[in-house]
């Protein structure tokens, strides 16, 4: 009698569920919600007047920045997060030989999370109040916006510091990572620009004039283009990378806030805060639809792989989950506070 075979059948690998980290501003915390169902998955405490928040794939960090300035002799009272030692805890909080920032600048807390499950790792001081944050592909650095400071933070996550500063122009807002990793785009909402900063020199490469009110950036890196959300003016202004030049503009109409691209980059889609709705603009055509939401829609995240958009209220505690094909509904999740930068990770 022949043996039999053992017959092994290869199994595609399944992929990680996604996960959505909410900053919920005043309440002082991080919602971590299931991408496909909005469940909760955890709530993390104690970040206090959380607004930005960045991570990137691949990198075992999430960066979030408080809006909230501490007075710096508050800074030792600060609670040591677990599993780190006391010592390691004072190293990450004794003042930097040559304070950083401007000189009147305040104190804000930077939290370095565990992109896996969000444990708090790390809190590191900042010059002034955060705005947003970005990381930059490979994870290298990542930088953090202080309006009131006409700058940013360069944060090195090999070693979870803050190491340089550089002044970029008036109310820096948003900032978006390249296929470079070395290189920022900050909007500056006070003069109108776009600084492209160089983080291992620690410059600003050039401006970009856009005019207005930047806020809000989406980059399309394979075509090289920035999308920059003219807030008060209700308008998106398409600019090429290559030469700064401003290609197309988009008028939406009303006060607009968040932006963000599809995963093949073929739309863009605005939130509508004055105007209390959704536009998706199909870029090749140059063609919106428009479809009602409302209260005040706000922060606007696309969720990779999942046709899902979601959007947050800035007048009511929830964050919309939006059809990516047909802008509809498909589930609104409450959360405390106000939800602000979010992001999806695997």
């Amino acid at each position: 009698m022949k043996a039999l075979g053992l017959l092994v059948i290869a199994l595609p690998a399944v992929a990680e569920p996604r996960m959505v980290f909410i900053p919920e501003g005043s309440a002082d915390s991080i919602l971590l919600v299931g991408a496909e169902t909005g469940e909760t998955v955890r709530r993390i405490e104690g970040i206090e007047a959380v607004h930005g928040l960045s991570g990137a794939p691949g990198v075992p960090y999430l960066v979030a920045g408080s809006y909230a300035e501490t007075p710096r002799d508050g800074i030792a009272a600060m609670a040591q997060p677990e599993g780190v030692s006391a010592d390691d805890h004072a190293a990450h909080h004794k003042p930097a030989a040559k304070p950083l920032g401007p000189k009147d600048a305040g104190l804000s807390i930077v939290t370095i999370l565990d992109a896996s499950n969000g444990d708090i790792l790390r809190r590191i001081e900042a010059p002034g109040a955060v705005h947003h944050t970005a990381v930059s592909p490979g994870g290298r650095f990542a930088v953090a916006t202080h309006p009131a400071g006409d700058g940013i933070s360069v944060i090195d996550l090999s070693t979870i510091s803050v190491t340089g500063y550089v002044v970029t122009g008036a109310m820096p807002n948003y900032a978006v990572f390249g296929a470079d990793p070395a290189l920022v785009y900050i909007s500056n909402t006070g003069n109108g620009t776009i600084s492209e900063v160089d983080l291992t020199r620690g410059i600003v490469r050039r401006n970009m004039i856009v005019e207005g009110a930047p806020e809000h950036l989406a980059i399309d890196v394979g075509a090289g283009r920035l999308y920059i959300a003219d807030a008060d003016a209700g308008r998106v202004v398409e600019l090429a990378l290559a030469d700064g030049t401003t290609l197309r503009t988009f008028d939406i109409g009303g006060e607009i806030h968040g932006i963000g691209l599809s995963d093949d980059g073929a739309t863009l889609f605005v939130a509508g805060r004055g105007a209390g709705k959704l536009t998706a603009v199909d870029l090749a055509l140059g063609e919106t639809r428009e479809a009602a939401l409302a209260p005040e829609p706000y922060h606007l995240t696309v969720i990779p792989g999942t046709g899902t958009l979601f959007v947050s209220s800035r007048a009511e505690p929830k964050v919309w989950m939006i059809d990516a094909a047909t802008l509809e509904e498909r589930g609104v999740i409450p959360v405390e506070g106000e939800g602000h930068q979010m992001i999806a990770l695997p």
